[in-house]
């Protein structure tokens, strides 16, 4: 049975408001290390998920209900360690605004994506919220770090918007693993628990490793794992089980909005001129998106 539109509104926002403070428990924890380096970006990536896996472990003690969703389940978590490792990598190179603009253009390939595997044609107005949503996107990255640079700049580019296929067909194949049996809690302990395992060793490989931080970066990754993890991608899935991805992940466009709130109410930034008008832009694509699902 299909829920109503209210809850599913509900639970989108309730998503909406965790991820949102994933970049804010970003920022305490550089913070408190003193560590900007690519091994202790992947060592947050890769601690998220494995704390995240670990609060799921209680449950493994059950079987699975329905195991024909399982290979999906485990393709979502390779496709979701996969979009860590290659966005967090990108901003090695590139600059943030660049790298957060194309790692959001997942709305695209998702809808190219359902459109060519799966049948699911999209409407004009669906391609029409898509773009206008990604425009106000690109608008709030370049109003949050307009003038930054990178050291590689195309490799960088190219790495996020590889991230950005991999977050797409995590998403898609969530939704088979559910489709095909799985419930929730299942499908997100093995997705999680997949991405935590591939994710683990890569901190070593870039001559970093998970002792020696200050005790408060491991409250911040725990509040990670709880909260973006858990709580926001937890959300996400449940949703896309209901309406069509396209929809969910133009509802993670809202992410920068929420960011940029919390970030003003917390450390005193007030957004610029850019990003208040990218979130205007922002918002009439998703209800151009929104209408045209409906339709």
């Amino acid at each position: 049975m299909r829920p109503s539109g209210l809850k599913i509104a509900a639970v989108l926002l309730l998503g909406i408001l965790a991820i949102s403070f994933g970049s804010i428990l970003v920022r305490l924890a550089l913070a408190a290390s003193g560590d900007r380096s690519l091994a202790f970006s992947l060592v947050m990536s890769a601690g998220r998920m494995a704390l995240a896996a670990l609060l799921l472990a209680p449950g493994w003690g059950r079987p699975l209900e329905d195991r024909a969703g399982l290979p999906w389940a485990v393709g979502a978590g390779v496709f979701l360690a996969l979009h860590f490792a290659f966005w967090i990598t990108s901003l090695s190179y590139t600059s943030v605004a660049a790298s957060t603009a194309l790692v959001t253009t997942n709305p695209i390939w998702i809808t190219l994506l359902g459109w060519l595997f799966f049948r699911e044609k999209p409407s004009f107005f669906t391609l029409l919220g898509v773009g206008v949503a990604l425009l106000g996107g690109l608008l709030i990255g370049l109003g949050d770090a307009e003038g930054s640079g990178g050291a590689n700049p195309l490799l960088g580019d190219a790495l996020a918007v590889l991230g950005a296929w991999a977050a797409s067909l995590y998403l898609l194949l969530g939704r088979e693993a559910q489709r095909r049996g799985l419930s929730l809690l299942d499908y997100v302990r093995v997705a999680y628990t997949a991405a935590a395992l591939l994710l683990l060793p890569l901190p070593y490989l870039f001559g970093g490793g998970y002792g020696g931080y200050p005790w408060p970066v491991y409250l911040y990754l725990l509040l990670m794992a709880l909260l973006p993890q858990l709580v926001g991608h937890t959300s996400f899935n449940w949703a896309t089980r209901h309406i069509p991805p396209v929809l969910v992940t133009l509802a993670i466009l809202f992410e920068p909005v929420g960011a940029s709130f919390l970030a003003y109410l917390l450390f005193g930034e007030l957004p610029g001129v850019k990003v208040l008008l990218g979130a205007l832009v922002l918002l009439l694509g998703v209800a151009l998106a929104v209408v045209g699902g409906r339709r």
